[in-house]
């Protein structure tokens, strides 16, 4: 299965919501690989693991680790979390500039600010 094809899977409101993260990641880590893994999207730069994300019924689960849930431990506090994981309901806006900053930070460390 390719990305287009998972993304193609799902409903017009979760379907939409993916598109939009697929491109935040994009833009800011352009070299980044996109692959499947575990079953979702997910995005390596420079062989490393960069982020993950993954359509639910009622959410988007979006997942930065190693480091990047502890880094953003503050924002991501109003928003159910698993280990390695937080969910961004469907029935709120979905925190793009959260996510951009995610991205940002664990593409570029040493230059990123929170």
């Amino acid at each position: 299965m390719t990305v287009d094809d998972y993304i193609g899977q799902f409903h017009s409101d979760v379907r939409e919501r993916l598109e939009t993260v697929r491109r935040a990641i994009r833009e800011l880590a352009p070299d980044a690989e996109e692959s499947m893994a575990y079953g979702m999207p997910a995005y390596k730069l420079h062989g490393k693991p960069l982020v993950y994300f993954a359509g639910y019924k009622n959410h988007i689960g979006f997942y930065a680790t190693p480091n990047g849930h502890e880094a953003f431990k503050a924002e991501f506090a109003p928003y159910k979390q698993g280990k390695g994981s937080v969910q961004f309901p469907l029935n709120q806006p979905l925190p793009l500039e959260l996510v951009k900053k995610v991205v940002r930070y664990r593409a570029y460390p040493d230059s990123a600010k929170k």
